[in-house]
């Protein structure tokens, strides 16, 4: 007999062989019926599954959040039998789930647009309700290379011609269609539900190698409820509204253009704001940072030495002068700034030594893969470096993170979550240094979710780590609801020692100091992005582009709008005046297209009564203040956080 423990702490015995299906009938009827899979000693499984040793099991729901990736998983697999079965002879490829759904490669020489989304959705809809059983086969490596040969599935051929010769090759059935997966997934296709929705195609090369052949990648979305599929489908509605690509123009804050592919082309009032950010970091810094600046190209030595030319030299942009020697622009500012730690001698007494610097870097992403603002090839970091003792490293986290949480308050982030990302499967040092590390970050992690009161969630990214070392991942949520991960904190035994950068301690001994990368806001451009989705455009007044503008209703108030001009920008306020000859209603639109927070309207009453019109970004009505007042009001209110 085996024992089988519960999550309440109760345990059963069993004989090998059972299934976990069986065991939930065994509990009650009921649950097996609720139940679409299991936690077998702490992994996701199939509920079919013989349980052959002592075990620990918990019973999924699938209103579980964790039965979430399990509907989409499933759903992609009903998607690819609805495709073969209404357009015969399509190849079907992979079919992962993404964040909030899932996507499948096919091949096929007319590629699918969304005109065949209804068809396809329909017999999806067939599929799910027949309620067919998914069905677990394990087959001899040649026996799927056949199997898929005959069927002309050359992909899947070469997929199971990859699969490490230790590990089963699993066929999942759904009726008659079968599909090469490693599973898990729930006990049916009825499961699934109804909330799912066909939402796009594009262009894949299989394998994302350009020399492999086009495939036509089709995504969906699939939740666990309407409710839920509604409110998605709602959240994007408004994520197009707020798409800072858009705003970008319509702001007339910067541009693209595919001579410089992924950079970015910062116009006059974007860059107003990109100053403001940097200059609100400055503030943020003084008395604590030092303010350098690294070199932007350094010789491949210095990369192979920090490590980063065998882990990073993909996305590095590398040049070769006439005398053979090899530069590389810098996708980091970590190995110049241990230079300038170890230019002179350091003791103790100077550490913590913390050196800033606002790093232009650049790094380099498929052409498919850049993404406006949030995801380019040159950007600028809020970068910093912290050399300390073991003793500090604590405190200095610490200190890191109430920057960082801070920092988000004053832009209105409010819901941030601290994630420790942990050793990953490439990385350098030594175990145990990896342990110190760990076991230090996580003494922080849990002093930062006590010290907030509960304010502050933290959770685990099992083998995300940096490289170098572990980090804590900092994660925002907007005015939307969607995530952003901004921060970081990254500790690094490592690289200081593989520069040979010491400090003479207290006893006259050379010590190798500890390593703190941090980042803020991370990527400048990336955070300006989330910054103009997260405001819709509708900036606060201190970051906004043009704070005021002074709009007359006719000529006659033309002087007087000049000397309003001149009040606003002698008291710091950055101001334009509109003296157009153009209706007010046709000012007043202009301006608000262009997210221009405060509008002081003002004709020949106001130049007579020495007041202005007030007109704010979103609200419909307006109010007349005396013009001494209203500038007061605005320059308290346009003062930045301190």
């Amino acid at each position: 007999m085996m024992m089988i423990t519960f999550p309440d702490g109760a345990s059963r015995q069993f004989n090998p062989g059972v299934s976990g299906l069986e065991i939930a009938e065994s509990i009650a009827k009921s649950l097996a019926k609720r139940s679409v899979a299991m936690v077998l000693n702490g992994v996701l499984t199939d509920l079919a599954d013989p349980v052959s040793a002592d075990a620990t099991i918990e019973f999924i729901t699938r209103d579980d959040p964790r039965a979430l990736e399990l509907i989409r998983h499933d759903c992609a697999h009903v998607m690819a039998e609805a495709v073969q079965t209404l357009y015969p002879g399509t190849q079907v490829t992979i079919g992962p789930v993404i964040e909030n759904g899932f996507y499948y490669d096919f091949y096929r020489s007319e590629p699918f647009t969304p005109a065949d989304f209804d068809a396809i959705e329909k017999k999806m809809r067939e599929i799910i309700a027949r309620d067919t059983p998914f069905r677990k086969e394990i087959w001899p490596r040649d026996k799927a290379r056949k199997v898929f040969e005959e069927k002309g599935e050359a992909f899947k051929v070469e997929l199971v011609d990859a699969i490490p010769e230790d590990q089963d090759v699993k066929i999942y059935y759904q009726g008659d269609w079968f599909d090469l997966c490693r599973g898990p997934h729930m006990v049916s296709t009825g499961k699934i539900g109804s909330a799912f929705k066909l939402m796009k195609v594009a262009g894949a090369y299989w394998r994302g190698d350009s020399n492999n052949p086009m495939l036509t990648r089709i995504y969906g979305t699939a939740w666990a409820t309407r409710e839920e599929l509604d409110d998605y489908a709602r959240q994007l509605e408004e994520a197009e509204k707020r798409d800072h690509r858009r705003l970008g123009r319509e702001m007339d804050l910067f541009h693209f253009q595919e001579e410089g592919p992924g950079v970015v082309f910062w116009h006059a009032k974007g860059w107003t704001i990109y100053q403001a950010l940097i200059a609100y970091m400055r503030r943020r810094l003084a008395g604590d940072y030092q303010e350098v600046n690294a070199p932007q190209i350094l010789d491949k030595v210095l990369w192979e030495i920090s490590g980063h030319w065998d882990w990073y030299r993909e996305n590095m942009f590398v040049t070769q002068t006439e005398d053979d020697r090899v530069f590389a622009i810098k996708p980091m500012n970590c190995p110049g700034h241990v230079q300038i730690f170890k230019h002179g001698l350091k003791s103790y007494r100077d550490l913590p030594m913390r050196l800033a610097e606002f790093g232009a870097v650049s790094r380099y992403e498929p052409s498919g893969a850049t993404h406006g603002l949030m995801r380019v090839r040159a950007f600028t970091q809020d970068d910093a470096h912290i050399f300390c003792t073991e003793d500090q490293l604590a405190n200095e986290c610490l200190k890191i993170n109430d920057l960082i949480l801070s920092t988000y308050a004053d832009f209105g982030f409010t819901e941030v979550v601290v994630k420790l990302s942990t050793r990953p499967e490439k990385r350098v040092g030594s175990e145990t240094l990896w342990d110190h590390a760990e076991s230090i970050m996580t003494d922080v992690l849990q002093r930062i979710e006590r010290e907030s009161g509960g304010k502050v969630k933290t959770g685990i990214n099992p083998g995300e780590g940096a490289f170098y070392g572990p980090k804590f991942e900092y994660v925002l949520r907007d005015a939307i609801g969607r995530d952003w991960q901004c921060g970081t904190t990254q500790v690094d035994f490592n690289m200081p020692e593989r520069f040979g950068a010491f400090y003479v301690d207290a006893d006259g001994a050379k010590k190798i100091p500890v390593m703190v990368h941090r980042a803020v806001i991370g990527s400048l451009e990336r955070f300006m992005g989330i910054l103009i989705e997260h405001f819709a455009g509708h900036f606060p007044l201190w970051l906004a582009p043009v704070q005021v503008v002074v709009a007359t209703i006719t000529s006659e108030a033309d002087a007087y709008a000049q000397e309003v001009l001149n009040l606003l920008r002698e008291n710091g306020l950055r101001a334009e005046a509109d003296l157009r000859n153009e209706k007010i209603t046709y000012k007043v639109r202009e301006h608000s297209l262009a997210k221009v927070p405060v509008l002081l309207v003002v004709g020949k009453k106001e130049a007579a009564d020495s007041t202005v019109s007030v007109r704010r970004l979103g609200a419909p009505e307006q109010s007349s203040l005396k013009l001494g007042d209203e500038v007061a009001s605005l320059v308290e209110e346009a003062r930045p956080p301190r």
